[in-house]
């Protein structure tokens, strides 16, 4: 739904005589697919041409009001019970629409979504009333100063293609261009003399829009776009029913909320003092011992940096690697993995959905020792870190994206203090979650919230719905494999959340991989201080042993289950008014690095089948990147073929894609064939895929054009990869781990060669390590059906239009 509103302007007393008139309304939008609640409020200025220093101060203090209004609204405002789930308050410059867009954008439970509008509006308020506060303009001021370095330090790494981007949009919005290097040097001149009374303007300019709507506040020129998109189904007095009288009149009503300055938080330059350190350091002497692998590689050296990552293991049992990688200038990726997942629920009979929905209760919380989870996340948006919590099948995943300068400086030119530098924020991060971390009652009330609307949107979704329903059969219902749903959500308690996230965090179970553009021998050094000073028993009350399942007849978890015979033909409908199709083909397949759910392995089954094979064969297949390097080049091959055969020879598609699940720890796998067509195609579609996988076994053999097309693809993917720290750190996860046997050094030292190595037949023979025969097979068709008495557009009679309501006028039509 959308309205304008004028400010000030009177009402017909037929309409709303206390609220600013509306201009122009139409009908709610709704519809039966929607999950949330969704509110936009927009307002549309002028352009402010950037042109000489003063214009260039002004658009940096609305970039300091922007960033203290987003994180009032990220942290200030999740409170216990946070009424919204998704919040943003953002002002672009657009050159297509010709103007500068201010824009409001929420999505909330569809039954509070006026509590929620309300607290939005009154913060937008609250900055256009009182400004920012003092500390507030000094930290994003220095965010700003930090970003422009970071930009300036990778000026010469920017692609051709953004610098053209950047360019095009700068001068269409009237602005001068500057390279980066001109833009971190002007950016230190204007914020050396930037006041807090220019960016408290800049902040009630931004806000003016929604300010003016308070009853004493002069009117404001120009217009107010509000929008909302609500799920079908609530009616009048229903605490979610949504229309232009009720919009309108809660947004008025929350100009009307008085609102109060912004409190000052105390932010911590340093989480860990270095009198705390040291106290630290003497009671648990920290020392580094020689890293050990599984794939055969001999130990590394425990005082002794290696090529092309440092590769060690603390005195406590943290398995360490660290990686200089340039490529990414003043940046730095670090990943904490501790194997597990949700198969650690099972294998440790943990309650079902306490990973998943404590891994999410421990991103949405921070509380540290002395300090609450507001100063920790001031403290992580003033060293510019971004953290990620994640919980797999196999593991149980938390990455950091962070500056390797220094960072949360004071000041600037002469007067500038430093603070220390993202890689020291992230270490002392990185220990209080392992031994300091508390966990709080509303960090589980948004986790569980955020499964609960994943999960009823996932129902509402044909791709995801159709997924669940074919892993559902493929896994015989193992929770393990499908998503957490409302009941089991519903059921973890704090207990249960902690117990099965610490349980994970024991040193001897966790790895940390690191990678960036810093010196290896300083962030060795503060790894060694900051986690090997962690004592070896760490949460070792939370310890459990692995559970024997009864289900299983005794066999341990940490397996695919077997697919049951025959496989299964699939068929779901969802309720849709846009008709469209899904269908999917899926089968048993090997991990990542070959093992098969029955223990067997891809070298094994590969060599047994190859009764001529020569001493070079035997040596190729047996090294350790083998497997992984062949499932890589078949998925390649395999996706050409579906993409030559369902699109372009049988025209049944559009998208045709086939994927492996990619599991490391766990043994077996799944691959998964997806193809989205129109509901008339989708059966031809799918028999067209199944064809195809056939083809590649029999008549339409792997051919050594399409050998080499693969590699140059693998090679040339694992060369572009290379330039990111995150890839970085995905090689080294797993290096030490005995949970994967075969990844170690060589996977990453032997890549290339390997790739290069592999020859046609071992494709041949791999691919029959799939599970690809007719009865093997899981098959799914999910298509859309429309609503009880809805009329497709194409049988409504339309009036003619009026002459010149084409969008291009009477010549175009």
């Amino acid at each position: 739904m959308s309205c304008r509103v004028n400010s000030h302007d009177a009402l017909p007393t037929t309409h709303h005589p206390v609220h600013p008139s509306l201009i122009h309304t139409k009908p709610p939008h709704s519809h039966e697919l929607l999950q949330a609640f969704s509110f936009h409020l927009f307002a549309k200025r002028t352009v402010e041409p950037i042109t000489d220093i003063s214009s260039f101060r002004r658009s940096l203090a609305r970039r300091v009001a922007l960033a203290a209004l987003q994180i009032r609204l990220n942290v200030g405002g999740r409170s216990d019970d946070p009424a919204f789930t998704f919040v943003e308050f953002n002002q672009l410059d657009s050159a297509r629409e010709g103007c500068a867009i201010c824009s409001l954008d929420m999505t909330s439970e569809p039954h509070r979504w006026k509590e929620a509008a309300c607290k939005a509006i009154s913060e937008v308020r609250k900055l256009g009333v009182h400004g920012v506060t003092p500390s507030e303009m000094e930290r994003y001021a220095s965010a700003l100063m930090t970003d422009a370095e970071q930009l300036a330090a990778q000026g010469d790494r920017i692609s051709n293609g953004d610098q053209l981007s950047y360019l095009m949009e700068t001068i269409a919005n009237g602005h001068t261009f500057m390279a980066p290097e001109q833009s971190f040097e002007i950016t230190g001149k204007a914020l050396s003399t930037l006041t807090l009374e220019e960016v408290n303007q800049a902040a009630k300019d931004l806000c003016s829009h929604v300010t003016c709507l308070q009853a004493d506040e002069p009117a404001n020129d120009g217009v107010l776009i509000v929008t909302a998109c609500s799920p079908k189904g609530a009616k009048p007095g229903d605490d979610s029913y949504c229309d232009e009288e009720t919009l309108v009149k809660t947004v008025y009503e929350a100009c009307q909320i008085d609102v109060k300055p912004e409190e000052d938080v105390p932010v911590p330059h340093s989480l860990i003092s270095e009198e705390d350190l040291k106290k630290i350091i003497e009671e648990n002497e920290p020392a580094w011992e020689s890293g050990k692998f599984s794939d055969g590689t001999p130990d590394t050296p425990a005082d002794k940096l290696t090529r092309p990552f440092t590769l060690r293991r603390l005195s406590n049992g943290i398995r360490v690697g660290v990686g200089q990688n340039p490529a990414e200038s003043q940046r730095g990726h670090l990943r904490i993995t501790a194997p597990g997942g949700r198969d650690a629920e099972k294998r440790l009979g943990l309650k079902s959905g306490s990973m998943a929905v404590g891994s999410r209760a421990m991103q949405e919380g921070g509380a540290f020792g002395t300090w609450t989870r507001e100063q920790v996340e001031l403290f992580c948006v003033d060293h510019l870190l971004m953290v990620e919590i994640n919980c797999s099948e196999e593991a149980l995943v938390i990455d950091f994206v962070f500056p390797t300068t220094n960072v949360g400086n004071v000041g600037f030119g002469d007067d500038l203090e430093l603070g220390i530098t993202g890689t020291e924020a992230v270490m002392q991060i990185v220990r209080e979650i392992i031994v300091g971390f508390h966990w709080e009652e509303d960090a589980l009330g948004r986790s569980k919230q955020s499964y609960r609307s994943s999960h009823e949107s996932l129902q509402k979704n044909l791709e995801g719905k159709s997924t669940e329903s074919i892993m559902e059969a493929m896994s015989n219902n193992d929770e393990r494999f499908l998503s957490v749903d409302v009941d089991t959500v519903n059921a973890v308690t704090l207990d249960d959340a902690r117990s099965a996230i610490m349980s994970q965090l024991l040193p001897e179970n966790i790895e940390i991989s690191a990678a960036g553009d810093f010196d290896v021998q300083e962030v060795s050094d503060m790894i060694l201080k900051y986690v090997g000073t962690i004592s070896p028993d760490a949460n070792s009350e939370y310890r459990l042993e692995d559970k024997v399942s009864e289900d299983t007849g005794g066999k341990i978890f940490g397996t695919v289950p077997v697919l049951e015979k025959p496989g299964k033909f699939l068929e779901l409908e969802l309720i849709d008014s846009d008709p469209r199709a899904v269908a999917y083909v899926a089968g048993s397949s090997p991990n990542m690095w070959g093992t098969l759910s029955d223990g067997t392995t891809v070298a094994e089954r590969v060599m047994a089948a190859d009764k001529g094979q020569s001493d070079y064969d035997k040596k190729r297949r047996s090294h350790p990147l083998f497997a992984n390097i062949s499932l890589s080049l078949l998925s390649e091959i395999i996706n050409r073929r579906l993409f030559s055969t369902v699109r372009e020879r049988k025209q049944l598609t559009y998208d045709a894609n086939f994927s492996l699940t990619g599991f490391e720890r766990l043994k077996g796998g799944w691959f998964l064939v997806t193809v989205t067509a129109s509901k008339e195609k989708a059966q031809a579609a799918l028999e067209a895929c199944k064809e195809t996988l056939e083809a590649l076994r029999k008549s339409s053999r792997v051919t050594p054009d399409n050998l080499e097309s693969s590699k140059r693809v693998v090679l040339n993917r694992h060369e572009g990869e290379l330039r990111t720290s995150s890839y970085w750190t995905t090689l080294m996860s797993g290096i030490q781990e005995e949970s994967i046997p075969l990844k170690g050094p060589l996977s990453v030292t032997d890549f290339n060669a390997v790739v290069e190595a592999i020859t046609v037949k071992d494709l041949q023979l791999t691919l029959e390590c799939l599970g690809l025969e007719d009865d093997q097979l899981y098959t799914a068709i999910g298509q859309t059906v429309a609503p009880t008495g809805y009329i497709p557009d194409d049988e409504i009679v339309k009036a003619s239009p009026m002459a010149g309501m084409g969008r291009g006028g009477a010549l175009t039509g």
